[in-house]
């Protein structure tokens, strides 16, 4: 009679709050952690802003993945982050962007005649420029070039990222603001121009493990680092920035849920 082999303890998963930019990317990361690690990992894709005040009302994560420092920065001042698991992780560009079929050409610089590539109708499609970080960024850049007065009233003030791009993948709006990988991965847009790196903060995406986080999350930060991650991050058009520094003894000791 063969004998009976104990089956292997079911792990709960790691949950990662994450920006929804990092969508395509991280549904490829993922699996390659479980398979290595044997421990699943779900994903909750939003707005930073939204994802931030989520974490803050309670909702359970393990690591949240910002588009910026200051939703990162909202909830390491709120106590909810692990300050020594903190780091900088991925870099990306700022892109305007527009309908495949568009024959719209611009040079980003000041003075640009953005609100005439609009159109008379037409709107500009970004994210909240007050709390989501792709139109606060957008923001700084078209302050800085001296465009924002002139398209302040005809934006499409987007959720997410991710809505933004689909205005204008369905040719809701002329022309849109999102980040450079969005645009790659979506076939029915095109960059129409990159906004200078000088006209608004260098767009980092820091990741923490929150104060809640499981004991193996310190593993998912190291994952973050590793070769395999990194090939799919740059691929995608992402920079790698900085590291996710290695989880420290309290994590690994600490809400341990396996």
């Amino acid at each position: 009679m063969q004998p009976v082999l104990a089956a292997e303890p079911q792990r709960d998963p790691l949950i990662v709050f994450a920006a929804a930019s990092l969508t395509d990317v991280l549904q490829q990361v993922g699996p390659l952690y479980t398979k290595q690690s044997k421990v699943p990992v779900k994903f909750s894709f939003a707005a930073s802003s939204a994802l931030a005040r989520q974490i803050e009302s309670g909702a359970r994560a393990d690591a949240f993945l910002s588009a910026d420092q200051d939703w990162m920065n909202y909830l390491q001042e709120r106590n909810l982050i692990k300050d020594e698991t903190r780091a900088d992780l991925l870099g990306n560009r700022l892109a305007l962007i527009a309908p495949r079929d568009s024959e719209v050409t611009l040079k980003l610089a000041r003075g640009t005649p953005l609100h005439q590539a609009l159109g008379a109708n037409g709107r500009l499609s970004t994210g909240d420029p007050d709390s989501v970080p792709v139109g606060k960024y957008a923001k700084t850049a078209l302050e800085n070039l001296q465009l924002w007065q002139a398209v302040e009233r005809r934006l499409v003030r987007a959720d997410n990222v991710r809505v933004a791009l689909m205005y204008v993948a369905r040719g809701e709006a002329p022309l849109g603001i999102v980040y450079s990988t969005d645009a790659a991965v979506e076939p029915q847009v095109r960059i129409v121009d990159l906004f200078p790196e000088s006209s608004h903060a260098p767009i980092t995406y820091p990741i923490a493990a929150t104060t809640s986080a499981a004991s193996t999350t310190g593993d998912f930060l190291e994952f973050l680092r590793s070769d395999a991650a990194h090939d799919i991050f740059t691929k995608a058009g992402f920079r790698i920035v900085g590291s996710v520094p290695a989880p420290s003894p309290a994590l690994r000791r600490t809400h341990d849920r396996e």
